[in-house]
Order: structure tokens, then C-alpha cells, then sequence
């Protein structure tokens, strides 16, 4: 897996939310948030893609386990724009995550590992993250 900006230890528990400010490159064709347990496991991955893997202008989220990728799971608007900033506020509610864009639209993403806290986050790909904020 490529190895982006990784935050290592910083707690996210239920009942927070994440907020994630970034820009999109000006010639992006996705990127990645991921949050997890460790290095390894991926409770959560949300891949927005301007042009890649066979989409456009899709969200595919899913979760790795095991050492395999899960079932993609595909809900939610897509207000991302090349060259521009994007926001994205993740919910941790015990069954689940809930992911708001920009444009309001959400994505409901079941926490498939089940834990109460997540302390690994890697971001890939084209766009550069400007900020992370825990509440």
C-alpha cells in the first residue's frame, strides 16, 4: 500500500467527529482517507475518484481485513473538485460511520471491526490535507 501522511496514536472514539480540510490537485484521480486500528487494518477507507480504477466521479468506501478488501459500499453525492477544497465530517455513532461532504449529501458506513476507538489514519493519494480536527 502507498504510504501517504500518517497520523499514529491520536484517538478517535464514538461519539466524535472528524473533520478533514484538503484540496484536491488540480489533476487528481483519487485519494484516500483511511482509519483503522494499526497499520495493517482499514476499518474505514473512503476513496473519492475523479477518474480511476474504472470510476468516475465515485466514492467507494470499504474496509481491509485479514489481509483482503471487504465489499465496497456506494452511497453519496460527489462535490469534490479537482483544485479546490473539499471538507469531510466523519461521525463515529457505535454501529456505524457517518460520513457528510460538502454538498450535504451523507454516506452511512457500518463500523464493521466494531471497536469504540481508532487511532491509525493514513491519507493517500492527490490531495494535500490541510487539516485534521477531532471533537
Amino acid at each position: 500500500m502507498a504510504k501517504g501522511m500518517i497520523i499514529n496514536n491520536m484517538s478517535f472514539k464514538v461519539g466524535q467527529t472528524m473533520t478533514i480540510v484538503g484540496v484536491a490537485k488540480p489533476d487528481a484521480t483519487n485519494f484516500e482517507v483511511n482509519i483503522g486500528p494499526n497499520e495493517v487494518d482499514i476499518t474505514m477507507h473512503i476513496n473519492p475518484r475523479f477518474n480511476a480504477h474504472g470510476d468516475e466521479n465515485a466514492i467507494v468506501c470499504n474496509s481491509f481485513e485479514g489481509g483482503s478488501w471487504c465489499e465496497e459500499h456506494r452511497e453519496g453525492g460527489f462535490p469534490f473538485q479537482q483544485g479546490e477544497e473539499f471538507t469531510i465530517l466523519i461521525e463515529f455513532t457505535p454501529p456505524e460511520f457517518v460520513v457528510t461532504l460538502s454538498d450535504g449529501s451523507a454516506i452511512h458506513f457500518p463500523n464493521r471491526m466494531g471497536a469504540e476507538k481508532y487511532s491509525f489514519f493514513r491519507f493517500d493519494g492527490e490531495a494535500r490535507i490541510r487539516s485534521v480536527e477531532i471533537k
